[in-house]
């Protein structure tokens, strides 16, 4: 089984306003982004909560997910990815570590993922899109205890660095993989190109 961490704690400094409740499609920028998750093979989903932990809970809670709150969520990223390793099924073969402002990666591009990771030997999976790296990524089991070392606001960055001949880039055709929405600009775009998808 293949274990969702999604990171959704962040204080959303730039955008001016606590981004994972924002409108997006017919929801919320974080319900969008649990339900792409729910609508693919991942066998749970862990949401890690932090800033202004009480909305985000409620709003988390509505769906079949495991929330969790970062209780030091301004130490850094790594504090989210080690709350949210902490709670995951124990059987779990690997983490997903996804990101609660992408909400334009459905489910194909998540089960594709998966799907590479099943059939190669390779430890890290990390999807492309015309040569630029994005999330979801994809750490093998043997990596929990790098990941829960992890320092700062660092993420999963300096493992994939330290781990070069184990990583698998899996090429998407889904430009959402590095699309963040950390302002009202980004946030902008992400609802145009969603528009856009619907119309597909």
């Amino acid at each position: 089984m293949i274990s969702a961490v999604l990171l959704a704690a962040g204080n959303s400094t730039r955008m001016g306003k606590l981004k994972q409740l924002l409108p997006f499609g017919t929801s919320t920028i974080l319900e969008q982004v649990i339900d792409n998750l729910l609508g693919s093979v991942v066998k749970e989903i862990v949401v890690v909560v932090g800033h202004r932990a009480e909305g985000v809970i409620k709003t988390a809670s509505s769906k079949p997910v495991k929330v969790v709150l970062n209780s030091d969520p301004e130490q850094g990223m790594s504090t989210s990815i080690i709350a949210g390793l902490n709670a995951v099924d124990s059987q779990a073969q690997a983490f997903m570590i996804a990101l609660g402002d992408q909400p334009l990666i459905d489910g194909w591009i998540i089960n594709r993922l998966i799907e590479e990771f099943h059939h190669h030997d390779k430890g890290i999976v990390i999807p492309t899109y015309q040569g630029k790296r994005g999330h979801p990524i994809i750490f093998a089991r043997k990596y929990r205890h790098e990941l829960l070392a992890l320092r700062g606001d660092v993420g999963g960055r300096e493992i994939v660095r330290n781990h070069l001949e184990d990583i698998l880039e899996v090429a998407v055709n889904c430009e959402g993989i590095y699309l963040d929405i950390d302002t009202p600009q980004s946030l902008s775009v992400c609802r145009s190109k969603l528009k856009k998808t619907l119309r597909r």
